[in-house]
């Protein structure tokens, strides 16, 4: 089986990395590497959406893959959800995507310029209907999450964005990758550890490398799976 692996940062990924073996042919954003008898092609696309969607579409486009998964943090809107836990984010939305009027603010929807359903959205989400077969996955909570070029810092917002969207988890890049992948109807998995609560900016109770662990543990077991 070809996977391709996405992540924003190679500090993401850095447990996982090192329990793959290299195989020959990197190039100045993919390495290529091997667990057991699959082909991981690792990708490092850059913080955020636009680096996450150009890069991603690139690498699809150019290579024939059977897999695709994106790995990394995020932060968390729900209590249930503690800092160093394991997720499958099944949908995202794109809460910036619209237009301030006053103090309310359209969707897209709203203002006409996507439908709710136009493909590859479902009632203004994007779905993840490709799901690949894997029992690793299949025991992670599944969860809802938003897209954001700004992370939540700030009461109003987070109250504001809880009452719009009812998020579980927010990163900076899921949404970029869930689309590139939808619209090759390739099958796709984003799997998020997290390392914080959304709250005010507090990053004394951040467990980012804690986050990092866990997530390269199930990263590597979910590929056995693959």
């Amino acid at each position: 089986m070809r996977i391709l692996v996405v992540a924003a940062t190679h500090a993401e990924i850095a447990p996982l990395v090192a329990g793959l073996r290299p195989r020959p042919g990197d190039d100045s954003h993919i390495h290529r590497y091997a667990r057991g008898a699959h082909k991981v092609d690792v990708l490092a696309t850059g913080v955020g959406m636009v680096a996450t969607a150009a890069r991603c579409s690139r690498a699809l486009a150019s290579g024939d893959y059977d897999v695709a998964f994106n790995f990394g943090i995020c932060g968390s809107f729900d209590p249930a959800l503690l800092p160093a836990s394991v997720v499958h984010v099944v949908t995202e939305q794109l809460p910036e995507l619209g237009a301030e009027d006053g103090d309310a603010f359209l969707t897209a929807e709203e203002l006409n310029l996507v439908g709710a359903n136009q493909f590859p959205f479902d009632g203004a989400r994007l779905v993840n209907v490709a799901r690949p077969v894997n029992a690793v996955l299949d025991r992670l909570p599944s969860v809802n999450g938003i897209t954001v070029n700004t992370a939540h810092g700030s009461e109003r917002t987070i109250a504001a964005i809880r009452a719009r969207c009812a998020p579980q988890v927010e990163s900076m890049e899921g949404a970029a990758f869930m689309y590139s992948c939808l619209i090759r109807h390739l099958p796709c998995a984003e799997v998020r550890a997290v390392s914080n609560v959304v709250e005010r900016r507090n990053r004394g109770a951040w467990k980012v490398q804690e986050a990092i662990a866990a997530l390269g543990d199930t990263a590597l077991a979910i590929l056995d799976q693959a």
